[in-house]
């Protein structure tokens, strides 16, 4: 009966643990590198374990809107600094400043965004200032 429990209790363990074993490393990212891109938004996803802030941006060449997928911190750490689920909105015109993807594929990490009315914020998952100012 005893090794029956033990035995429970140690898959139940490793069960907790294994969302932390999937969690991914910031190497894809450029981390030399800042790019500024201004868009509009398209869509906020506030979910964990990284909400992600999807923005359109004219192509520079074609003139023609591409999506940006831009990774933020957890729902937790992006709400500690001032996010919440509708501080943007469809439409809304914002400027970011992302660590892009090193593949050169339209994607990075949120260094920092200005909203429309001019507050910046950045990644809750941070150091240093993650408010952005």
């Amino acid at each position: 009966m005893k090794l029956k429990a033990l035995s429970l209790a140690g898959l139940a363990a490793a069960m907790y643990a294994a969302p932390a074993l999937a969690h991914h490393s910031f190497a894809m990212f450029d981390a030399d590198k800042r790019v500024t891109l201004n868009g509009t938004v398209k869509e906020l996803e506030w979910t964990n374990p990284h909400s992600w802030l999807r923005i359109m941006v004219e192509d520079p060449k074609t003139h023609q809107p591409r999506q940006w997928s831009i990774e933020l911190a957890s729902v937790g750490q992006q709400a500690r600094i001032g996010w919440t689920p509708t501080i943007v909105k469809p439409g809304d015109k914002v400027t970011v400043e992302i660590n892009p993807l090193k593949d050169g594929a339209r994607g990075g990490t949120l260094k920092l965004i200005t909203l429309p009315d001019g507050t910046k914020l950045g990644h809750g998952g941070q150091r240093g200032n993650p408010r952005g100012g």
